[in-house]
């Protein structure tokens, strides 16, 4: 299950990535290039901070050739999306849920507390795009007044309380991911945000 959903949320962060830089108009490289750094940014952050060296794409030419056939597949179809940016949130929203359970899982592996394993998933389904925002002249979306970070730590205290409930872990990480994707969406739809730094600026 972990491979497949690793399989996944690279495919879609590399969408998501490569819809940014054909919004954004730039050339094919460009579009190659964003679509990298936004599938592989956090976990390569985070398999540097665990010690997991050389990290895991240098070892696996499947994320390479991954992230080719979405960048491939978002430059030939374009076109045929009719609300680019609802599709920008939705590829996003979809790797951010499935990046948050990798992360939990890498610090699974390694024995971590499971505070730590819930800042590493936090860091890897948000660390790619903060590099593909910043890159492509945006605010990274992290450090937007949207409920962003906060679901995937909701997310991964979610995955820790289910494995309490001894339930099959391949269900948990479905309902876990499924959670941090709903959650998201209805926080777009029902506006929902949190508070920003003006608010405890005296006037």
């Amino acid at each position: 299950m972990v491979e497949y959903i690793d399989s996944i949320g690279t495919l879609v962060f590399a969408i998501s990535g490569a819809l940014t830089a054909i919004y954004k108009k730039l050339d094919l490289f460009g579009v190659f290039c964003i679509a990298f750094v936004t599938a592989l940014g956090g976990g390569t952050l985070r398999d540097v901070l665990i010690g997991n060296t050389p990290v895991g794409w240098m070892l696996d030419l499947k994320y390479i050739i991954i992230i080719f056939s979405g960048s491939v597949l978002s430059i030939l179809f374009n076109a045929y999306l009719e609300k680019l940016r609802i599709s920008l949130f939705l590829f996003d929203t979809i790797g951010f849920g499935v990046f948050t359970l990798i992360g939990i899982e890498k610090g699974i592996e390694k024995e971590l507390h499971p505070v730590i394993c819930i800042a590493l998933g936090t860091l890897t389904a948000t660390f790619g795009g903060v590099i593909r925002d910043i890159l492509c002249n945006e605010i990274p979306v992290l450090f937007r007044k949207e409920i962003y970070a906060t679901l995937s730590i909701l997310g991964g205290v979610l995955f820790f309380l289910l494995l309490n409930c001894k339930l099959e872990v391949d269900l948990i990480y479905l309902l876990s991911s499924f959670f941090i994707i709903v959650a998201r969406i209805l926080c777009f739809k029902m506006n929902w945000s949190l508070p920003t730094g003006s608010v405890f600026v005296k006037k």
